[in-house]
């Protein structure tokens, strides 16, 4: 099957994402509220997870292995990342769109944060970890890479108590398009 990657990337850029159903039937989603992780001194993170990161018990690296990355993401009871979904990604991958932000113990994948770069905003899809905390240093990590590069915005689309505890906040979809635009403006490089 052939995907139509400038098309996809223009749906992502609309403030839509893919997701599959129960039947794995990809669809565009939207929403009338929008998850943000905070790229200022609004993000938080867990005193004990501090202690985590002055271990330095996790190296991070970026499309290190980013099939495993999204093997990991879509490794779930119910997942939304459907084999079709999954060869969208390697070729949003392929194309300099989609990245892994990876979290390594020695040689293993400790967890990841599979997300889309489209501008000065990064959309994340999905995360996961193998080993406690990879995917929280994870976030740690790449909030500070963000902030670092400039982007404008991180878009985790749907709240969870996980990401609340990292300052998530929810924003009306026009706020959301209004920020989209904006990042879209803003030439930003994850590497």
């Amino acid at each position: 099957m052939q995907y139509d990657i400038a098309a996809i990337i223009r749906g992502y850029a609309q403030g839509y994402f893919l997701m599959a159903d129960e039947c794995d039937r990809l669809g565009w989603y939207g929403s009338h509220e929008r998850t943000l992780i905070p790229l200022d001194e609004r993000f938080r993170y867990p005193k004990s997870l501090q202690r985590v990161l002055n271990q330095k018990r996790f190296t991070v690296t970026i499309n290190r292995d980013f099939p495993s990355v999204v093997a990991g993401c879509a490794n779930r009871e119910t997942t939304w990342i459907s084999p079709e979904l999954q060869k969208i990604y390697w070729l949003l991958y392929q194309s300099g769109y989609a990245y892994s932000f990876e979290t390594w113990q020695d040689d293993e994948l400790a967890g990841g944060i599979l997300g889309i770069v489209i501008g000065g905003a990064f959309i994340g899809e999905s995360m996961f970890y193998r080993i406690p905390d990879g995917s929280k240093v994870a976030m740690v990590k790449l909030v500070e890479r963000l902030c670092q590069r400039q982007f404008v915005l991180f878009d985790a689309q749907m709240m969870n108590p996980h990401l609340e505890r990292f300052g998530a906040y929810l924003v009306s979809d026009e706020e959301y398009n209004v920020l989209l635009r904006q990042a879209l403006q803003s030439p930003c490089s994850l590497i």
